[in-house]
């Protein structure tokens, strides 16, 4: 299918046989076999968001669909570190693919706290979560200003020696500030973005949908919006970039690779359609083919250096 193509990446030191990730959140701690979780596509395993105590998550409604996307109020739910490692660490880890733990906090203490509980672990990087829209304490709150985003990223460096990826909030008032503040206080990779601030109406009830007000709003009506942003943080970063944000095929993961990510995750996709990373690598695959291009490595940032020739 993929004869004499090279679709792997190398993102901060860690080689993956595929850019397509699934986004965290979307596939629970990867661990859930026989679940209809097929791994098929993908070139690691994104668990999550954990936190040091089990948090129970938000009041329902937590999902609702949107104009061309999905609203979703989780609130982070999750089994807290100990119980990710003592529970379901080791069938995570024997699927076989690098797992990229998601981890958050209330403070950066917090996130170093779990960064710690991790270090001997066998997972292969941290993904430092500080751009959830659906939680009152830390979350996006982090996210949204350089100075307390690269408190929280260096904290976590020096209770970790994993690579750090950082996963961007939308909302920032200037993401591309909040990308190298990150950067210089350790974050290896960026993802880009975390779902946007958004909310809905129940009109029968008059009365917001949710109950924190706000949810967070993916899919793809996000796609031009998450690409924008992106080529605003590449012209100012030049560490890998993970983007999210509306990936559904192989056209949409093509171009946020020209514009210069190396690599994507899928959410919302992958929540309607388990296959979905086999058709966006197949996209993608299709994609080389078209332009000539024989390694993924080609694609990355081609949309910056001007027209194929």
């Amino acid at each position: 299918m993929y004869e004499g193509l090279d679709l792997s990446v190398e993102v901060a030191g860690l080689q993956l046989a595929s850019p397509v990730l699934n986004a965290s959140g979307c596939m629970g701690y990867g661990d859930e076999e026989g679940e209809g979780l097929s791994l098929d596509g993908l070139g690691a395993i994104v668990t999550k968001t954990l936190t040091p105590k089990p948090i129970a998550g938000n009041e329902p409604p937590r999902m609702v669909e949107a104009p061309s996307g999905l609203l979703n109020s989780i609130g982070l739910e999750n089994i807290g570190v100990e119980g990710f490692v003592a529970e379901r660490l080791e069938r995570v880890l024997a699927r076989g693919l690098p797992v990229i733990a998601s981890i958050g906090g209330e403070s950066p203490e917090e996130y170093a706290l779990v960064a710690a509980r991790l270090e001997g672990s066998g997972v292969a990087a941290l993904e430092i979560n500080i751009s959830c829209p659906n939680v009152d304490a830390g979350g996006a709150a982090f996210g949204l200003d350089p100075h307390s985003a690269a408190e929280v990223v260096a904290a976590v460096a020096g209770a970790s020696s994993k690579p750090l990826w950082v996963k961007l909030s939308p909302d920032a008032p200037d993401p591309a500030a909040v990308a190298e503040a990150v950067v210089r206080a350790g974050a290896s990779a960026l993802v880009a973005f975390n779902t946007y601030s958004a909310m809905e109406i129940d009109v029968q009830a008059a009365r917001p949908l949710f109950k924190r007000l706000k949810a967070g709003l993916s899919g793809p009506a996000v796609r031009p919006l998450g690409l924008w942003r992106l080529w605003q943080v590449r012209e100012r970063v030049g560490c890998p970039i993970i983007a999210a944000g509306g990936v559904r095929g192989g056209e949409d993961a093509a171009r946020y690779i020209m514009a210069g990510a190396c690599a994507v995750q899928v959410g919302t996709a992958l929540l309607a359609d388990p296959a979905a990373p086999v058709r966006i690598l197949e996209g993608l695959a299709g994609s080389l083919r078209e332009h000539g291009w024989s390694a993924l490595s080609e694609m990355v940032g081609a949309a910056r250096r001007g027209p194929v020739e």
